[in-house]
């Protein structure tokens, strides 16, 4: 992909101003017309894959995504191809919106597309085709939704079609149902559950905080704008803070062949101003999230996005990822609906939370704590409340950070006979660099896990009950990275290796303790030299932290105190 010169200046951090946004944007449109068919209406990128939708719902994703990007960059010399394509889709191409169908996702990014771009895209239009289009677009009213973020893809098509007087009842039953919905799923202090359970993953940011607060901000409703602006903002605060120094978004959760589309609540706070960061370290975040995934092979040769991470990578795929999927990262160049001239491309970069201070960050209603450390620019997420409906790498393992993956030999577990499963997590706190939750085993075991963790170092705790005597543990660390070092060391109860830790469960409910590390620095202290502990009866550890602190994990399930 080619680029303009790094303006280290404007942008001392990565060199990307709002000239690099827009030819990236530009060189992805590029690439895809090739793949256009030849009345416009599809798009069939490249691969042998296909999602479980198929080839036709592929195609048309393949257009909806796509168009996106072209709407956001306000390119009107691509506009015109597209109202080509949406002439033909909607004549009888397209499938039909259906109940809990992948055509009601693509009908979001087309509506709010159509919404954005009116006067040089949907007034142009025939009225035939108009008229045309608001029928395809208008099932969406009615269809159902799968119970998730999918329940605001209505909402966003009943945005668009309310703005043109279509059918205000159906389409304000569908705002209104949409909106009421994820009501059920606001935990507070700006975090969503995607649905029910504990699903905490970046579609808080690119989907459950987006629409509503697109939707208060094109319908100019403030009363909706200061309540979903407010969660937004107070989102931000922690949102920050899951991007390492080098941009990586933390590798968590699914959906990741998105990318860069986790910069869209940075730019969305900007938009609409409802953000706690500022405009510097805005663009900051969001350019160098663009920046890693470029500089890594995310597009291929001819310029199109790849199914994967860096490269192509099967492992972060879901059933529904089809060739286009990864065109939802077109979310990410919503900045380009500021002006040239708004601060948010004229300030000079800030630095980013993980380059300014190492932090111990508790984020309550995921259960989460997040540890970074700015010496390496590395942040760690300590996961002990997120969890999918099933066994998911992506979700239920112990630590995830921004330079490793879930790998095959499932790092950052604990293997109770053998067995890694962390099913029915419950958080039981987070404070001041700790977090503890207890979870179930595959076999019907029930551990408590607690972390400690000052630094780069971490001291984890796991009491494990409910198993037979003689029960072998096995617990696991960071995987292994070319950029990072991995350090695993036994405590309590632990012997082996560092790159597997066992031990056995006695008469009495398993204690285990390792010590932990994931860093970057060329020469850090020695591990076994950074915490001192202590076994003070069957259940209960004292730990020193060198700083001075002195806390006490307690016989209590997630009991943590300071004691000094």
């Amino acid at each position: 992909m080619q680029l303009p010169p790094e303006d280290r200046t404007l942008s001392p951090h990565t060199g990307y101003t709002r000239a690099h946004w827009e030819a990236a944007a530009d060189a992805l449109l590029a690439a895809v017309e090739p793949y256009a068919t030849e009345d416009r209406a599809l798009y069939h990128l490249p691969g042998d894959r296909q999602s479980w939708s198929g080839r036709l719902s592929d195609g048309l994703e393949g257009y909806a995504r796509t168009l996106l990007l072209a709407a956001l960059r306000q390119d009107a010399t691509a506009l015109e191809r597209y109202a080509e394509g949406l002439a033909a889709g909607v004549s009888g191409i397209w499938p039909r919106i259906e109940d809990r169908s992948q055509p009601l996702v693509e009908a979001a990014s087309i509506a709010f597309a159509l919404r954005i771009t009116r006067p040089l895209l949907w007034d142009r239009l025939d009225d035939a085709v108009r008229q045309r289009a608001a029928a395809w677009l208008g099932d969406a009213l009615t269809a159902e939704a799968w119970p998730c973020n999918w329940e605001l893809f209505p909402v966003t098509v009943a945005g668009f079609l309310s703005s043109l007087g279509y059918e205000p009842d159906a389409s304000r039953k569908a705002i209104d149902r949409g909106l009421e919905r994820i009501e059920q799923w606001y935990v507070g202090e700006g975090w969503y559950t995607d649905g029910d359970g504990r699903k905490f993953d970046y579609y808080n940011g690119w989907a459950m905080h987006l629409y509503p607060v697109l939707h208060a901000w094109l319908a100019e409703d403030d009363r909706l704008l200061d309540l979903y602006g407010g969660r937004l903002s107070r989102h931000l605060d922690d949102y920050a803070r899951l991007f390492g120094a080098d941009g990586a978004p933390m590798h968590q959760g699914r959906s990741l062949t998105y990318r860069f589309a986790t910069t869209a609540p940075l730019w969305l706070g900007a938009l609409t101003g409802r953000t706690p960061l500022s405009p510097g370290e805005t663009r900051r975040l969001a350019s160098g999230a663009l920046k890693y995934f470029l500089d890594r092979g995310a597009v291929d040769s001819r310029d199109l996005l790849t199914l994967g991470w860096h490269g192509p990578d099967p492992a972060v795929l879901q059933g529904y990822s089809g060739p286009a999927s990864p065109y939802w990262a077109s979310k990410g160049f919503l900045g380009l609906l500021l002006p040239a001239d708004h601060e948010v491309w004229t300030a000079v970069e800030e630095p980013g939370p993980a380059e300014r201070a190492d932090a111990l960050t508790s984020i309550t209603a995921p259960n989460w704590l997040l540890q970074s450390t700015s010496s390496d620019g590395l942040v760690r997420l300590h996961n002990h409340g997120s969890e999918d409906v099933r066994y998911d790498p992506y979700y239920t393992r112990l630590a995830y950070s921004t330079v490793t993956e879930p790998s095959a030999s499932y790092d950052n577990s604990l293997f109770v006979d053998g067995d890694p499963s962390r099913t029915e997590i419950e958080p039981l706190g987070v404070g001041a660099g700790w977090a503890a939750s207890r979870h179930r085993t595959g076999s019907g075991g029930r551990v408590t896990s607690t972390v400690l963790v000052r630094g780069s170092v971490e001291l984890r705790v796991f009491r494990v009950r409910d198993v037979p005597e003689g029960t072998e543990i096995r617990v696991t660390g960071w995987a292994a990275v070319e950029d990072a070092r991995s350090e695993l060391l036994p405590v309590v109860g632990l012997s082996g290796p560092g790159s597997g830790l066992t031990g056995v469960v006695g008469p009495r409910p398993g204690l285990f303790a390792a010590l932990v590390r994931l860093t970057a620095e060329p020469d850090p202290e020695p591990l076994e030299e950074a915490v001192a502990v202590e076994v003070t009866g069957p259940e209960e550890l004292l730990v020193r932290w060198p700083d001075g602190a002195v806390l006490r994990v307690g016989p209590v399930e997630g009991e943590v105190a300071v004691v000094g």
